[in-house]
């Protein structure tokens, strides 16, 4: 019969058990020298090992040739303790058993001689689901047992155990396992098992994890039926594709498009999720986010798993941490107000029009969000004319906001450009107006091409990929002499776009769309590069005016 594998590859001895050294090497000497207490408490998170770690603990102690503190798996006690034919190791459950009475009557049945073992070993797990009345009864015996008698108790919540309990028992406390220990033990099973299990695919399981092994062990089980492990495997299996569409309802946000954010929600509520539930999810990847944005570094330990990394780095870079924080803010209060409403779904889409259009909230953290964003695009160098509009509707009421004729000024050391309503005849002589023209319809031309050639080529690429292409100030494109040029202003991201297959993806689709091959050339731009390109782009606006 098939045995799960959290139950096939549940630890034995103390030396298999991972991440949890520091108990295991303490109670492992504690065998080795008989130095023993008579009642433990082990605190930890699901999964963490605390029953593993009492059941080898009871065979350690009953175990006729313990070796070097670890049970030996074969004597008669050992083989006895893991078939169930010795009944001296009691385990309990205490959120079944959590009135008085059943501490009763294991006070009188603790009280006898073990049958077979050296001792009698009770292992009461979710302690902290006894009532008070049942702590009362246990104190006692807990205090003042037999020389026969254990106690060891489990519990994921600390604070519910009573003091008078917690002092009477040596404390160990399990941790999580970190992401990366996860995968590797992974991968060792999945060798044993002939599972064929990719790196990436492991770690993604680890973060998914949370620090629990059992949890880690139950995911790689349920991917196992789906042949080759991979990361869209264990997104698919864990029913985590449903964040792709979170991922590209915040891509619309992030681009102030109400229209399709909202139809991207329908869709999310259509399927069945809870308008409450969908804003804790947001918020999960506002969190993730954030944790990528502020700790770069360290945050493979720290994110939550439920998305990609490559994701993440793509929108950490497009939000600054004031808009975080405003977003942040903004889910949180709708999550407070949704629980007072009649219609969560309403609250739901208020809170993504305020998402998409930051200027509807009147808070310090929107004003901030609005001001970082109009600096970041000043720095990545956005058309200025936009620039000018968002500074317009901050400084003005909707009442006092004429028309204007003129851009935002813009200066530097090496030019300043003068905001007069005049257009200067040496830039744009009489003689030249058919030829620029005709530059413009050449220019419009390529543009569509270009266009065309991303359709296609966006429906083959990564999602990351395909959200930081329709991005300006992250990535541009232009074509010029039967060959597509990409630029790109972000170093993580001119990898990405450098990689072989994604390259074949642009030069396919724009040999479908041009109807001949063309080279793909991908260039990183440097600041200083990506400042003198934006000011020749705004040489070709008239009103604009360079003086040295």
């Amino acid at each position: 019969m098939y045995q799960a594998l959290y139950r096939k590859w549940r630890p034995k001895i103390f030396d298999d058990v991972i991440g949890q050294e520091h108990i295991t090497e303490t109670l492992k000497t504690q065998v080795r020298t008989g130095h023993l207490s008579h009642a433990y408490i082990f605190i930890g998170t699901r999964g963490t090992g605390k029953t593993t770690c009492a059941r080898i603990l009871a065979k350690a102690v009953n175990c006729e040739n313990p070796i070097n503190g670890n049970p030996c798996n074969k004597c008669r006690y050992c083989t006895g303790i893991d078939d169930g034919s010795i009944l001296d190791i009691v385990e309990l459950d205490a959120a079944s058993n959590t009135g008085v009475d059943n501490v009763r009557d294991l006070r009188e049945e603790a009280i006898f001689s073990p049958a077979a073992a050296k001792k009698r070993v009770y292992i009461i797990d979710e302690v902290h689901m006894l009532s008070l009345a049942a702590f009362n009864a246990l104190l006692k015996i807990i205090e003042e047992p037999p020389p026969h008698l254990m106690f060891i108790l489990a519990t994921t919540e600390l604070q519910k155990v009573p003091a008078t309990i917690l002092s009477r028992c040596q404390r160990h406390s399990f941790r999580r396992i970190p992401a990366e220990r996860l995968s590797e033990y992974l991968q060792v099973i999945a060798s044993r098992e002939n599972l064929v299990l990719e790196h990436e695919a492991a770690q993604q399981i680890g973060r998914l994890a949370e620090g629990g092994v059992r949890d880690a062990l139950s995911i790689l089980d349920q991917c196992s039926g789906r042949g080759r492990i991979t990361v869209e495997t264990v997104f698919e299996t864990m029913g985590l594709a449903g964040n792709r569409n979170l991922v590209l309802l915040l891509d619309r946000v992030l681009q102030h498009d109400s229209e399709e954010a909202l139809r991207l929600f329908q869709k999310i509520w259509l399927d069945g999720k809870e308008p409450s539930a969908f804003l804790g999810e947001m918020n999960g990847l506002i969190r993730d986010i954030m944790i990528v944005k502020a700790a770069p570094s360290g945050a493979e330990e720290l994110i939550s798993g439920n998305y990609e990394r490559d994701v993440l780095n793509s929108f950490a870079a497009r939000m600054t941490k004031e808009e975080i924080l405003f977003s942040a803010d903004t889910i949180q209060n709708a999550l407070s107000r949704m629980r007072q409403t009649r219609s969560p779904r309403i609250a739901a889409e208020l809170c993504l029009v305020s998402l998409c259009d930051d200027r509807t909230a009147e808070t310090v953290l929107s004003l901030r969000a609005r001001i970082a964003r109009l600096e970041q695009a000043v720095q990545s160098g956005v058309d200025i004319k936009h620039i000018h509009k968002e500074l317009t509707a901050e400084l003005k009421p909707d009442a006092e906001r004429p028309e204007l004729s003129a851009p935002m000024p813009l200066q530097n050391k090496d030019e300043k450009i003068n905001m007069e309503d005049s257009r200067n005849e040496n830039l744009h002589p009489s003689n030249s107006v058919q030829q620029e023209e005709e530059q413009k319809d050449i220019a419009e031309a390529d543009t569509e091409q270009i266009k065309k050639v991303l359709e296609k080529a966006k429906q083959k690429l990564p999602i990351d990929v395909r959200i930081s292409v329709d991005d300006p100030a992250r990535v541009r494109f232009s074509l010029n002499d039967n060959e597509v040029l990409i630029e790109v202003f972000q170093s993580f991201l001119l990898e990405r776009l450098k990689k072989p297959e994604t390259r074949d993806v642009f030069a396919n689709a724009a040999r479908e769309v041009l109807g001949h091959a063309v080279n793909v050339r991908i260039t990183e731009l440097q600041q200083g590069q990506r400042m003198m390109r934006d000011i020749n782009e705004l040489r070709q606006f008239r009103e604009v005016k360079f003086i040295s």
